[in-house]
Protein backbone atom coordinates (compact mmCIF):
# COMPACT_ATOMS: atom_id res chain seq x y z
CA UNK A 1 0.00 0.00 0.00
CA UNK A 2 2.77 2.60 0.83
CA UNK A 3 4.94 1.48 -1.70
CA UNK A 4 2.07 1.90 -3.97
CA UNK A 5 1.22 5.54 -3.06
CA UNK A 6 4.96 7.02 -2.90
CA UNK A 7 4.79 5.26 -6.82
CA UNK A 8 2.40 6.90 -8.11
CA UNK A 9 3.18 10.21 -5.99
CA UNK A 10 6.19 10.10 -8.17
CA UNK A 11 5.17 9.29 -11.53
CA UNK A 12 2.88 12.14 -11.43
CA UNK A 13 5.09 15.09 -10.22
CA UNK A 14 8.23 13.80 -12.43
CA UNK A 15 6.09 12.76 -15.29
CA UNK A 16 7.66 9.37 -15.91
CA UNK A 17 6.12 6.18 -16.92
CA UNK A 18 8.56 3.99 -14.54
CA UNK A 19 9.84 4.32 -10.85
CA UNK A 20 12.67 2.41 -9.08
CA UNK A 21 11.72 2.58 -5.34
CA UNK A 22 14.01 0.82 -3.13
CA UNK A 23 14.21 -0.32 0.60
CA UNK A 24 17.87 1.45 1.88
CA UNK A 25 19.79 -1.00 3.91
CA UNK A 26 20.26 1.22 6.71
CA UNK A 27 17.01 2.87 8.14
CA UNK A 28 18.47 6.07 9.21
CA UNK A 29 18.29 6.31 5.51
CA UNK A 30 14.20 6.28 5.39
CA UNK A 31 11.90 3.33 4.68
CA UNK A 32 12.32 4.31 0.91
CA UNK A 33 14.48 5.87 -1.61
CA UNK A 34 14.62 6.54 -4.89
CA UNK A 35 17.60 7.64 -7.78
CA UNK A 36 15.37 9.15 -10.00
CA UNK A 37 16.46 13.00 -9.54
CA UNK A 38 19.79 14.93 -9.92
CA UNK A 39 20.94 16.66 -6.42
CA UNK A 40 22.45 19.55 -8.64
CA UNK A 41 20.76 19.12 -11.35
CA UNK A 42 21.75 17.82 -15.03
CA UNK A 43 24.26 19.46 -17.16
CA UNK A 44 23.59 22.73 -19.03
CA UNK A 45 21.71 21.97 -22.25
CA UNK A 46 21.16 18.57 -20.85
CA UNK A 47 17.78 17.40 -19.36
CA UNK A 48 16.83 15.84 -16.11
CA UNK A 49 15.01 15.79 -12.89
CA UNK A 50 16.46 18.12 -10.04
CA UNK A 51 15.49 16.75 -6.69
CA UNK A 52 14.87 19.55 -4.95
CA UNK A 53 11.98 20.43 -7.51
CA UNK A 54 10.81 17.25 -7.08
CA UNK A 55 10.94 17.18 -3.60
CA UNK A 56 8.93 20.17 -2.99
CA UNK A 57 6.41 19.08 -5.67
CA UNK A 58 6.06 15.63 -3.79
CA UNK A 59 5.40 17.49 -0.29
CA UNK A 60 2.41 18.94 -2.17
CA UNK A 61 0.96 15.95 -2.89
CA UNK A 62 -2.41 15.16 -0.38
CA UNK A 63 -2.39 11.66 -0.22
CA UNK A 64 1.67 11.54 0.49
CA UNK A 65 1.48 13.79 3.65
CA UNK A 66 -1.06 10.91 4.88
CA UNK A 67 2.25 8.34 5.03
CA UNK A 68 5.04 10.43 4.94
CA UNK A 69 6.43 12.37 7.58
CA UNK A 70 9.48 13.49 5.68
CA UNK A 71 11.29 13.69 2.33
CA UNK A 72 14.85 14.59 2.53
CA UNK A 73 17.99 14.53 0.03
CA UNK A 74 20.95 12.31 0.32
CA UNK A 75 23.26 12.34 -2.38
CA UNK A 76 21.55 11.62 -5.52
CA UNK A 77 18.76 10.08 -3.38
CA UNK A 78 15.09 11.15 -1.90
CA UNK A 79 14.41 9.14 1.09
CA UNK A 80 11.23 8.76 2.52
CA UNK A 81 10.28 8.43 6.25
CA UNK A 82 6.49 7.44 6.77
CA UNK A 83 4.56 8.45 9.80
CA UNK A 84 4.51 6.51 13.28
CA UNK A 85 0.82 6.88 13.39
CA UNK A 86 0.46 5.37 10.26
CA UNK A 87 2.85 2.30 10.69
CA UNK A 88 1.11 1.98 13.96
CA UNK A 89 -2.25 1.60 12.42
CA UNK A 90 -0.79 -0.99 10.11
CA UNK A 91 0.75 -2.77 13.25
CA UNK A 92 -2.96 -3.40 13.87
CA UNK A 93 -3.92 -4.60 10.84
CA UNK A 94 -1.38 -7.38 11.39
CA UNK A 95 -3.21 -10.58 11.11
CA UNK A 96 -2.70 -13.94 9.28
CA UNK A 97 -4.04 -12.83 5.75
CA UNK A 98 -1.63 -9.62 6.14
CA UNK A 99 0.59 -9.59 3.14
CA UNK A 100 -1.75 -11.32 0.37
CA UNK A 101 -3.54 -9.22 -2.34
CA UNK A 102 -5.14 -9.67 -5.55
CA UNK A 103 -2.17 -8.86 -7.51
CA UNK A 104 -2.88 -11.80 -9.98
CA UNK A 105 -6.32 -12.37 -9.63
CA UNK A 106 -7.54 -13.70 -13.05
CA UNK A 107 -4.52 -15.22 -13.90
CA UNK A 108 -2.98 -18.96 -14.08
CA UNK A 109 0.28 -19.98 -13.27
CA UNK A 110 1.57 -23.83 -13.69
CA UNK A 111 4.05 -25.20 -11.42
CA UNK A 112 6.43 -28.19 -12.77
CA UNK A 113 7.96 -29.41 -10.13
CA UNK A 114 9.85 -32.37 -8.34
CA UNK A 115 9.17 -35.47 -11.02
CA UNK A 116 10.74 -38.04 -9.11
CA UNK A 117 11.52 -41.69 -11.42
CA UNK A 118 9.31 -44.25 -11.07
CA UNK A 119 11.09 -47.25 -9.91
CA UNK A 120 13.47 -45.44 -7.88
CA UNK A 121 14.05 -44.37 -4.16
CA UNK A 122 13.70 -40.69 -3.68
CA UNK A 123 17.19 -39.20 -3.60
CA UNK A 124 18.62 -35.98 -2.74
CA UNK A 125 18.80 -34.66 -6.38
CA UNK A 126 14.73 -34.43 -6.22
CA UNK A 127 14.75 -32.46 -2.90
CA UNK A 128 15.38 -29.00 -4.50
CA UNK A 129 12.97 -28.93 -6.91
CA UNK A 130 10.45 -30.42 -4.42
CA UNK A 131 11.14 -27.91 -1.99
CA UNK A 132 11.55 -24.15 -4.21
CA UNK A 133 8.40 -25.60 -6.00
CA UNK A 134 6.08 -26.04 -3.59
CA UNK A 135 7.22 -22.57 -1.87
CA UNK A 136 6.78 -21.29 -5.28
CA UNK A 137 3.39 -22.65 -5.43
CA UNK A 138 2.30 -21.20 -2.30
CA UNK A 139 3.91 -17.63 -2.97
CA UNK A 140 1.82 -17.26 -5.99
CA UNK A 141 -1.31 -18.43 -4.41
CA UNK A 142 -1.09 -15.90 -1.67
CA UNK A 143 -0.51 -13.39 -4.30
CA UNK A 144 -4.02 -14.48 -5.75
CA UNK A 145 -3.30 -16.70 -8.98
CA UNK A 146 -4.43 -19.55 -9.76
CA UNK A 147 -1.80 -21.78 -9.33
CA UNK A 148 -1.62 -25.38 -10.65
CA UNK A 149 0.89 -27.83 -9.32
CA UNK A 150 1.81 -30.61 -11.41
CA UNK A 151 4.02 -33.93 -10.70
CA UNK A 152 5.32 -34.90 -14.42
CA UNK A 153 6.93 -38.11 -13.29
CA UNK A 154 9.45 -39.43 -15.07
CA UNK A 155 7.63 -43.06 -15.96
CA UNK A 156 8.81 -43.52 -19.80
CA UNK A 157 11.39 -44.44 -21.52
CA UNK A 158 14.26 -47.10 -22.52
CA UNK A 159 14.94 -47.48 -18.30
CA UNK A 160 11.61 -48.84 -18.75
CA UNK A 161 12.21 -51.90 -20.64
CA UNK A 162 15.39 -52.82 -18.68
CA UNK A 163 13.12 -52.75 -15.86
CA UNK A 164 10.04 -54.82 -17.64
CA UNK A 165 12.61 -57.07 -18.81
CA UNK A 166 14.63 -58.05 -15.46
CA UNK A 167 11.04 -58.48 -13.99
CA UNK A 168 9.63 -60.89 -16.74
CA UNK A 169 13.17 -62.95 -16.63
CA UNK A 170 13.67 -62.55 -12.65
CA UNK A 171 10.23 -62.93 -11.70
CA UNK A 172 10.48 -61.61 -7.91
CA UNK A 173 7.54 -62.91 -5.26
CA UNK A 174 7.15 -58.65 -4.13
CA UNK A 175 8.25 -55.39 -6.00
CA UNK A 176 9.35 -52.98 -3.78
CA UNK A 177 11.34 -49.71 -4.91
CA UNK A 178 14.68 -51.63 -3.13
CA UNK A 179 13.49 -54.49 -5.46
CA UNK A 180 13.26 -52.51 -8.81
CA UNK A 181 16.49 -50.69 -8.04
CA UNK A 182 18.02 -53.83 -7.69
CA UNK A 183 17.05 -55.18 -10.76
CA UNK A 184 17.95 -52.21 -12.69
CA UNK A 185 21.54 -52.05 -11.15
CA UNK A 186 21.58 -56.22 -12.36
CA UNK A 187 20.62 -55.13 -15.57
CA UNK A 188 23.29 -53.33 -16.11
CA UNK A 189 25.78 -55.27 -14.70
CA UNK A 190 24.65 -58.02 -17.22
CA UNK A 191 25.27 -55.73 -20.30
CA UNK A 192 28.31 -55.13 -19.59
CA UNK A 193 29.03 -58.68 -19.77
CA UNK A 194 26.51 -59.24 -22.77
CA UNK A 195 26.22 -55.79 -25.00
CA UNK A 196 22.84 -57.25 -26.49
CA UNK A 197 20.87 -57.43 -23.43
CA UNK A 198 20.74 -53.60 -24.26
CA UNK A 199 18.44 -54.87 -27.18
CA UNK A 200 16.23 -56.50 -25.29
CA UNK A 201 15.54 -53.43 -23.16
CA UNK A 202 14.76 -51.47 -26.14
CA UNK A 203 12.49 -54.22 -27.26
CA UNK A 204 10.63 -54.21 -24.02
CA UNK A 205 9.97 -50.45 -24.50
CA UNK A 206 8.75 -50.53 -27.36
CA UNK A 207 6.28 -53.17 -26.85
CA UNK A 208 5.26 -51.09 -23.79
CA UNK A 209 4.67 -48.17 -26.44
CA UNK A 210 2.48 -50.51 -28.33
CA UNK A 211 0.11 -51.27 -25.67
CA UNK A 212 1.34 -55.04 -25.24
CA UNK A 213 -0.83 -56.14 -22.32
CA UNK A 214 2.19 -58.01 -20.20
CA UNK A 215 4.26 -55.17 -20.59
CA UNK A 216 1.86 -52.30 -19.51
CA UNK A 217 0.92 -55.16 -16.55
CA UNK A 218 4.38 -55.04 -15.05
CA UNK A 219 4.62 -51.79 -15.96
CA UNK A 220 1.50 -50.52 -14.04
CA UNK A 221 2.84 -52.47 -11.01
CA UNK A 222 6.16 -50.32 -11.08
CA UNK A 223 4.13 -47.05 -10.61
CA UNK A 224 1.88 -48.33 -8.38
CA UNK A 225 4.74 -49.34 -6.23
CA UNK A 226 7.10 -45.97 -6.31
CA UNK A 227 3.49 -43.48 -6.23
CA UNK A 228 2.64 -44.85 -3.04
CA UNK A 229 6.56 -45.00 -1.64
CA UNK A 230 6.22 -41.12 -2.97
CA UNK A 231 3.31 -40.20 -1.11
CA UNK A 232 4.84 -41.71 1.68
CA UNK A 233 7.88 -38.74 1.54
CA UNK A 234 5.52 -35.98 0.18
CA UNK A 235 3.35 -36.68 3.53
CA UNK A 236 6.21 -35.90 5.42
CA UNK A 237 7.64 -33.04 3.93
CA UNK A 238 3.96 -31.87 4.00
CA UNK A 239 3.78 -31.33 0.16
CA UNK A 240 0.99 -31.46 -1.89
CA UNK A 241 0.65 -31.33 -5.37
CA UNK A 242 -2.59 -30.63 -7.26
CA UNK A 243 -1.78 -33.03 -10.71
CA UNK A 244 0.34 -36.22 -11.15
CA UNK A 245 0.55 -36.59 -14.71
CA UNK A 246 3.16 -38.65 -15.56
CA UNK A 247 5.42 -39.00 -19.43
CA UNK A 248 3.25 -41.70 -19.99
CA UNK A 249 0.47 -39.95 -19.76
CA UNK A 250 0.86 -38.32 -23.34
CA UNK A 251 1.51 -41.37 -25.07
CA UNK A 252 -1.71 -40.55 -27.01
CA UNK A 253 -0.73 -37.17 -27.74
CA UNK A 254 2.70 -37.95 -29.63
CA UNK A 255 1.56 -39.20 -32.96
CA UNK A 256 0.50 -35.44 -33.42
CA UNK A 257 4.04 -33.87 -31.96
CA UNK A 258 6.22 -36.55 -34.48
CA UNK A 259 4.03 -34.87 -37.54
CA UNK A 260 5.62 -31.79 -37.29
CA UNK A 261 8.92 -33.38 -37.62
CA UNK A 262 11.89 -34.49 -40.93
CA UNK A 263 13.05 -37.25 -41.51
CA UNK A 264 17.07 -36.80 -40.93
CA UNK A 265 19.33 -39.94 -40.79
CA UNK A 266 16.19 -42.63 -39.80
CA UNK A 267 15.45 -40.74 -36.97
CA UNK A 268 12.78 -37.76 -36.95
CA UNK A 269 13.82 -34.37 -35.49
CA UNK A 270 12.51 -30.53 -35.41
CA UNK A 271 15.09 -27.69 -36.25
CA UNK A 272 15.14 -24.64 -34.17
CA UNK A 273 16.42 -21.35 -34.71
CA UNK A 274 18.93 -20.57 -33.14
CA UNK A 275 20.31 -24.21 -32.50
CA UNK A 276 23.30 -25.86 -34.67
CA UNK A 277 21.51 -29.29 -33.42
CA UNK A 278 17.78 -30.43 -34.41
CA UNK A 279 15.79 -31.90 -31.53
CA UNK A 280 15.20 -35.32 -31.96
CA UNK A 281 11.73 -36.32 -31.56
CA UNK A 282 11.90 -40.05 -32.34
CA UNK A 283 15.14 -42.80 -32.81
CA UNK A 284 15.48 -44.80 -35.74
CA UNK A 285 13.49 -47.88 -34.01
CA UNK A 286 10.50 -44.96 -33.61
CA UNK A 287 11.06 -44.70 -30.22
CA UNK A 288 9.88 -41.54 -28.32
CA UNK A 289 12.43 -39.08 -26.50
CA UNK A 290 11.43 -36.71 -23.48
CA UNK A 291 11.30 -33.95 -25.84
CA UNK A 292 8.55 -35.61 -27.87
CA UNK A 293 6.89 -35.95 -24.26
CA UNK A 294 7.84 -32.74 -22.97
CA UNK A 295 6.39 -30.87 -26.08
CA UNK A 296 3.16 -32.73 -25.80
CA UNK A 297 3.30 -31.79 -22.14
CA UNK A 298 3.29 -27.73 -23.14
CA UNK A 299 0.54 -28.42 -25.47
CA UNK A 300 -1.70 -30.22 -23.08
CA UNK A 301 -0.87 -27.40 -20.72
CA UNK A 302 -1.88 -24.50 -22.83
CA UNK A 303 -4.88 -26.19 -24.00
CA UNK A 304 -6.26 -27.03 -20.68
CA UNK A 305 -5.31 -24.03 -18.13
CA UNK A 306 -4.45 -21.38 -20.69
CA UNK A 307 -1.84 -20.33 -18.44
CA UNK A 308 0.09 -16.84 -17.91
CA UNK A 309 3.09 -18.10 -16.69
CA UNK A 310 4.32 -21.91 -16.48
CA UNK A 311 7.76 -22.41 -14.02
CA UNK A 312 9.99 -25.48 -14.53
CA UNK A 313 11.66 -25.88 -11.17
CA UNK A 314 14.11 -28.44 -12.96
CA UNK A 315 18.55 -28.28 -12.12
CA UNK A 316 20.78 -25.99 -14.14
CA UNK A 317 21.81 -29.00 -16.20
CA UNK A 318 19.28 -28.78 -18.25
CA UNK A 319 19.58 -24.98 -19.15
CA UNK A 320 20.51 -25.85 -22.69
CA UNK A 321 17.68 -28.63 -23.18
CA UNK A 322 14.38 -25.82 -21.98
CA UNK A 323 16.18 -23.03 -23.73
CA UNK A 324 15.56 -25.53 -27.16
CA UNK A 325 12.46 -27.05 -26.21
CA UNK A 326 10.46 -23.79 -25.75
CA UNK A 327 11.59 -21.94 -28.75
CA UNK A 328 10.58 -25.33 -30.48
CA UNK A 329 7.01 -25.04 -28.60
CA UNK A 330 6.98 -21.39 -29.52
CA UNK A 331 7.89 -22.43 -33.03
CA UNK A 332 5.20 -25.36 -33.22
CA UNK A 333 2.36 -22.73 -31.81
CA UNK A 334 2.06 -24.92 -28.99
CA UNK A 335 2.56 -21.45 -26.63
CA UNK A 336 1.39 -18.43 -27.43
CA UNK A 337 2.79 -15.42 -26.74
CA UNK A 338 1.12 -14.04 -23.59
CA UNK A 339 2.24 -17.32 -22.32
CA UNK A 340 5.57 -16.94 -20.43
CA UNK A 341 8.08 -19.82 -19.92
CA UNK A 342 10.49 -19.52 -16.83
CA UNK A 343 13.01 -22.10 -15.82
CA UNK A 344 14.67 -21.70 -12.69
CA UNK A 345 17.48 -23.71 -12.76
CA UNK A 346 18.47 -24.66 -9.42
CA UNK A 347 22.19 -25.44 -8.19
CA UNK A 348 22.89 -29.05 -6.53
CA UNK A 349 24.55 -30.16 -3.29
CA UNK A 350 27.60 -30.65 -2.88
CA UNK A 351 29.87 -32.32 -0.27
CA UNK A 352 32.45 -30.02 1.66
CA UNK A 353 34.93 -31.15 -1.30
CA UNK A 354 32.65 -29.35 -3.39
CA UNK A 355 31.82 -32.52 -5.00
CA UNK A 356 28.49 -33.68 -5.52
CA UNK A 357 26.85 -34.83 -2.78
CA UNK A 358 26.52 -38.70 -2.61
CA UNK A 359 27.48 -41.72 -0.22
CA UNK A 360 30.84 -42.80 0.18
CA UNK A 361 30.35 -45.35 -2.48
CA UNK A 362 29.51 -42.78 -4.46
CA UNK A 363 26.00 -43.49 -4.72
CA UNK A 364 22.85 -40.91 -4.74
CA UNK A 365 21.90 -39.75 -1.56
CA UNK A 366 18.33 -41.24 -0.56
CA UNK A 367 16.28 -38.75 1.08
CA UNK A 368 14.67 -41.12 3.41
CA UNK A 369 18.48 -41.40 4.95
CA UNK A 370 18.41 -37.41 5.01
CA UNK A 371 15.07 -37.02 6.71
CA UNK A 372 15.97 -39.69 9.74
CA UNK A 373 19.19 -37.98 10.46
CA UNK A 374 17.18 -34.66 10.75
CA UNK A 375 14.91 -36.08 13.13
CA UNK A 376 17.61 -37.52 15.42
CA UNK A 377 19.43 -34.25 15.16
CA UNK A 378 16.30 -32.54 16.31
CA UNK A 379 16.28 -34.46 19.50
CA UNK A 380 19.60 -33.54 20.35
CA UNK A 381 18.15 -29.82 20.08
CA UNK A 382 15.56 -30.71 22.53
CA UNK A 383 12.60 -31.79 20.56
CA UNK A 384 10.59 -33.97 23.24
CA UNK A 385 8.16 -35.85 20.81
CA UNK A 386 8.31 -36.98 17.29
CA UNK A 387 5.66 -34.59 15.87
CA UNK A 388 8.19 -31.50 16.71
CA UNK A 389 11.30 -33.47 15.72
CA UNK A 390 9.94 -34.22 12.59
CA UNK A 391 8.59 -30.58 12.10
CA UNK A 392 12.29 -29.11 13.11
CA UNK A 393 13.97 -31.57 11.41
CA UNK A 394 12.08 -30.99 8.21
CA UNK A 395 11.91 -27.69 8.73
CA UNK A 396 15.33 -26.79 9.22
CA UNK A 397 16.33 -29.07 5.93
CA UNK A 398 13.44 -26.45 3.98
CA UNK A 399 14.81 -23.58 5.28
CA UNK A 400 18.67 -24.44 4.69
CA UNK A 401 17.61 -24.69 0.84
CA UNK A 402 15.35 -21.97 0.53
CA UNK A 403 18.01 -19.45 2.30
CA UNK A 404 20.12 -20.19 -0.52
CA UNK A 405 19.96 -18.92 -4.41
CA UNK A 406 17.56 -20.61 -6.72
CA UNK A 407 20.76 -20.91 -9.10
CA UNK A 408 23.51 -21.75 -6.80
CA UNK A 409 25.33 -25.27 -5.72
CA UNK A 410 24.46 -25.58 -1.61
CA UNK A 411 27.40 -26.74 0.36
CA UNK A 412 25.64 -29.79 2.60
CA UNK A 413 26.18 -28.71 5.92
CA UNK A 414 24.89 -30.41 9.15
CA UNK A 415 25.59 -28.16 11.29
CA UNK A 416 24.55 -24.73 9.89
CA UNK A 417 21.53 -26.77 8.94
CA UNK A 418 20.53 -27.46 12.36
CA UNK A 419 22.04 -24.54 14.57
CA UNK A 420 20.20 -22.75 16.55
CA UNK A 421 21.84 -19.77 16.07
CA UNK A 422 21.98 -17.93 13.07
CA UNK A 423 20.03 -17.95 9.85
CA UNK A 424 18.82 -21.13 10.07
CA UNK A 425 15.36 -22.50 10.04
CA UNK A 426 15.28 -24.07 14.42
CA UNK A 427 16.45 -20.46 14.83
CA UNK A 428 13.09 -18.82 13.21
CA UNK A 429 11.31 -21.47 14.63
CA UNK A 430 12.44 -21.18 18.25
CA UNK A 431 11.94 -17.38 17.77
CA UNK A 432 8.07 -18.09 17.31
CA UNK A 433 7.95 -20.36 19.70
CA UNK A 434 9.43 -17.67 22.47
CA UNK A 435 6.66 -15.34 21.16
CA UNK A 436 4.01 -18.17 22.01
CA UNK A 437 5.26 -18.63 25.44
CA UNK A 438 4.71 -14.20 25.80
CA UNK A 439 1.78 -13.84 24.29
CA UNK A 440 0.10 -16.93 26.11
CA UNK A 441 0.92 -15.27 29.32
CA UNK A 442 -0.90 -12.03 28.54
CA UNK A 443 -3.27 -12.43 25.63
CA UNK A 444 -5.76 -10.16 27.11
CA UNK A 445 -3.98 -7.11 26.11
CA UNK A 446 -4.28 -7.85 22.44
CA UNK A 447 -7.41 -6.90 22.92
CA UNK A 448 -7.38 -3.59 25.15
CA UNK A 449 -5.87 -1.84 21.77
CA UNK A 450 -2.92 0.70 21.93
CA UNK A 451 -3.13 4.17 24.05
CA UNK A 452 -2.10 7.29 22.02
CA UNK A 453 0.26 8.23 24.73
CA UNK A 454 2.19 4.99 24.03
CA UNK A 455 3.46 6.40 20.14
CA UNK A 456 7.29 7.65 21.85
CA UNK A 457 8.19 4.52 20.77
CA UNK A 458 12.21 3.60 21.38
CA UNK A 459 14.40 2.59 18.30
CA UNK A 460 13.95 -1.17 18.90
CA UNK A 461 9.99 -0.67 18.59
CA UNK A 462 10.45 1.70 15.66
CA UNK A 463 12.92 -0.90 13.59
CA UNK A 464 9.82 -3.37 14.52
CA UNK A 465 7.31 -1.01 12.90
CA UNK A 466 9.13 -0.01 10.26
CA UNK A 467 10.52 -3.77 9.00
CA UNK A 468 6.82 -4.75 9.02
CA UNK A 469 5.78 -2.26 6.36
CA UNK A 470 7.52 -4.17 3.97
CA UNK A 471 6.90 -8.08 4.79
CA UNK A 472 3.92 -8.00 1.53
CA UNK A 473 6.81 -6.27 -0.63
CA UNK A 474 9.04 -8.94 0.26
CA UNK A 475 6.68 -11.73 -0.93
CA UNK A 476 5.60 -10.42 -3.95
CA UNK A 477 9.64 -10.24 -4.78
CA UNK A 478 10.41 -13.69 -3.68
CA UNK A 479 7.73 -14.58 -6.05
CA UNK A 480 8.12 -12.39 -8.96
CA UNK A 481 12.21 -13.18 -9.23
CA UNK A 482 11.16 -16.75 -8.22
CA UNK A 483 13.54 -16.13 -4.94
CA UNK A 484 11.98 -17.84 -2.09
CA UNK A 485 15.51 -16.62 -0.36
CA UNK A 486 14.40 -13.20 -0.58
CA UNK A 487 11.75 -14.05 1.88
CA UNK A 488 14.02 -16.46 3.99
CA UNK A 489 16.40 -13.10 4.38
CA UNK A 490 13.74 -10.97 5.52
CA UNK A 491 12.23 -13.48 7.91
CA UNK A 492 15.65 -13.53 9.40
CA UNK A 493 16.06 -10.10 9.77
CA UNK A 494 13.12 -9.83 11.41
CA UNK A 495 14.05 -12.57 14.23
CA UNK A 496 16.83 -10.54 14.98
CA UNK A 497 15.60 -7.49 15.60
CA UNK A 498 12.83 -8.81 17.56
CA UNK A 499 15.49 -10.79 19.67
CA UNK A 500 16.95 -7.68 20.17
CA UNK A 501 14.44 -5.75 21.24
CA UNK A 502 13.06 -9.02 23.52
CA UNK A 503 16.58 -8.90 25.12
CA UNK A 504 16.55 -5.28 25.94
CA UNK A 505 13.22 -4.20 27.10
CA UNK A 506 10.18 -5.71 29.17
CA UNK A 507 7.19 -6.71 27.65
CA UNK A 508 5.25 -7.63 30.19
CA UNK A 509 4.34 -5.04 33.33
CA UNK A 510 6.04 -2.23 31.35
CA UNK A 511 4.13 0.95 30.88
CA UNK A 512 3.21 0.44 27.35
CA UNK A 513 2.69 -3.34 27.41
CA UNK A 514 -0.22 -2.69 24.97
CA UNK A 515 2.20 -1.77 22.41
CA UNK A 516 4.91 -4.31 22.69
CA UNK A 517 2.40 -7.47 23.36
CA UNK A 518 1.02 -6.11 19.59
CA UNK A 519 4.85 -5.33 18.59
CA UNK A 520 5.22 -9.46 19.42
CA UNK A 521 2.45 -10.62 18.25
CA UNK A 522 2.84 -8.98 14.88
CA UNK A 523 6.11 -10.61 14.90
CA UNK A 524 4.86 -13.59 15.20
CA UNK A 525 2.31 -13.96 12.94
CA UNK A 526 4.82 -12.67 10.53
CA UNK A 527 7.06 -15.24 10.95
CA UNK A 528 4.71 -18.33 11.00
CA UNK A 529 3.25 -16.67 7.96
CA UNK A 530 6.46 -16.03 6.39
CA UNK A 531 7.48 -20.07 7.45
CA UNK A 532 4.35 -21.18 5.76
CA UNK A 533 4.69 -19.62 2.49
CA UNK A 534 7.91 -21.61 2.95
CA UNK A 535 6.28 -25.06 3.50
CA UNK A 536 7.83 -25.23 6.83
CA UNK A 537 5.49 -25.51 10.39
CA UNK A 538 5.87 -23.41 13.66
CA UNK A 539 6.17 -25.76 16.42
CA UNK A 540 4.11 -24.09 19.60
CA UNK A 541 7.01 -25.33 22.17
CA UNK A 542 10.68 -26.19 21.54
Amino acid sequence: MYREIIIKAIKKAAKVKEVNLDVPERQEFGDYSTNIALRSGPPAGEAGIVASDLVAKLEKDPELAKIVDKIEVVHNFINFYLTIPGMVTNLAEINENYGKSQEGKGKTVVVDYSSPNIAKAFGIGHLRSTIIGQALYNLYSFLGYKVIGDNHLGDWGTQFGKLLYMIDIEKPRELTIAKLEELYVKFHQMAENDPKIEEEGRLWFKKLEDGDPKAKKLWQKCVEVSLAEFDRIYKILGVKIDFCYGESFYQPYLAEVIKKGQQSQGAIVIKTPGFETPLMLAKSDEATTYATRDLATLKFRTEKWQPDLIIYEVGAEQTAYFQQLFAAARLLGYVNEKTSLIHTKHGMYLAADGKKFTTREGKTVKLQTVLEEAEKRAVALGSKDKATAQMVGVGAIKYFDLSHSVTSDIVFDWDKMMALEGNSGPYLQYTTARINSVILKRSDLLKSGLNRSDLSQNPEELTLLRTFIHFPEIIESAAVHFSPNLLCNYLYDLAQKFNNFYNLHRILGSENSELRIMLTSATGQILKSGLSLLGIESPEKM
